[in-house]
């Protein structure tokens, strides 16, 4: 006779609604949650109606991490100082990787009434965070899927992401209908897990604060445990799931790196591309 054993719940240990400025919520950043998430240091969720006159992000600075943009909703017009532009449309994924030192842009294409996604800022090691700026832009196609999860970042059953992640992590986009039932399985070592959600709302771990509801984010317990989800009502949601980044976060404005010496070399090779394009008068 074997006996039963009981499994608890891996817990949610916090949550947060994030700080709301017009159509983005800062969910996380590398001076809160961040850094009890990371490699995971950064998250807004955004939504604009064109008409009501958002332009967009204007050109801007980055290094020592890679941003990861999943645009759910809306075609997006994008340059960056690697030589890359073009039009991400939705469903697709741009992945910076900053480096020591990158500027981009993006915008919503002409005719375009709508623009949604999430943008997710990762921390980069140290073999990695002074790097030459490489960007990859993937289209709907492109990005990878196992049941109900697109994987944006890693590997999830038999899906990979082409994206190279710089150190152990996945990050999925979830769709669930009304009542359906979903386990997340993180891989051996993945004690990092959050999720956040853009639409419906979720039962997940112990779910002693009630479902999490859109416009929330959620962190579980580090742990190795599996999670458990059931939505209510269509949901849609992000999920992250990594090794803990070992390292300091050491921050500038637009930057984070691992030391001061790191930040200092990034900040510089980002000085040096912001006058090289104020004098192509590509930047006032």
């Amino acid at each position: 006779m074997t006996a039963a054993v009981a499994t608890r719940a891996r817990a949610i240990v916090y949550r947060t609604r994030g700080s709301r400025h017009g159509g983005i919520t800062r969910l996380m950043s590398p001076g809160d949650l961040g850094e009890f998430l990371k490699p995971f240091v950064f998250l807004d969720l955004f939504g604009f109606d064109v008409t009501g006159g958002h332009k967009g992000f204007g050109l801007h600075p980055h290094s020592g991490i890679a941003t990861l943009t999943w645009l759910m909703e809306g075609d997006t017009q994008y340059e960056d100082t690697t030589g890359e532009q073009g039009t991400l449309h939705g469903g697709g994924v741009e992945w910076m990787r900053a480096g020591n030192g990158v500027w981009h842009t993006g915008a919503p294409a002409p005719g375009v009434e709508r623009v949604s996604g999430f943008q997710l800022w990762v921390a980069l090691p140290p073999s990695e965070e002074n790097a030459p700026a490489q960007s990859m832009y993937l289209a709907p196609s492109q990005v990878p899927q196992e049941g109900p999860a697109r994987v944006l970042l890693g590997r999830y059953g038999a899906a990979q992401s082409p994206v190279a992640a710089p150190s152990p992590m996945n990050y999925l986009a979830v769709k669930l209908k009304d009542g359906e039932r979903w386990s997340y399985v993180p891989p051996a070592g993945h004690t990092v897990g959050w999720v956040a959600v853009d639409a419906g709302s979720l039962e997940a771990g112990d779910d002693t604060g009630g479902p999490i509801a859109a416009g929330e984010l959620a962190v579980f317990e580090e742990s190795g445990a599996a999670i458990d989800f059931v939505a209510h009502g269509d949901t849609s949601f992000v999920l992250g799931s990594a090794v803990k980044h070992p390292h300091e976060l050491v921050m500038g404005y637009y930057s984070v790196h691992t030391s001061k010496a790191a930040l200092e070399q990034g900040e510089a090779e980002i000085r040096r591309i912001g006058a090289k394009l104020r004098q192509e008068g590509r930047l006032a």
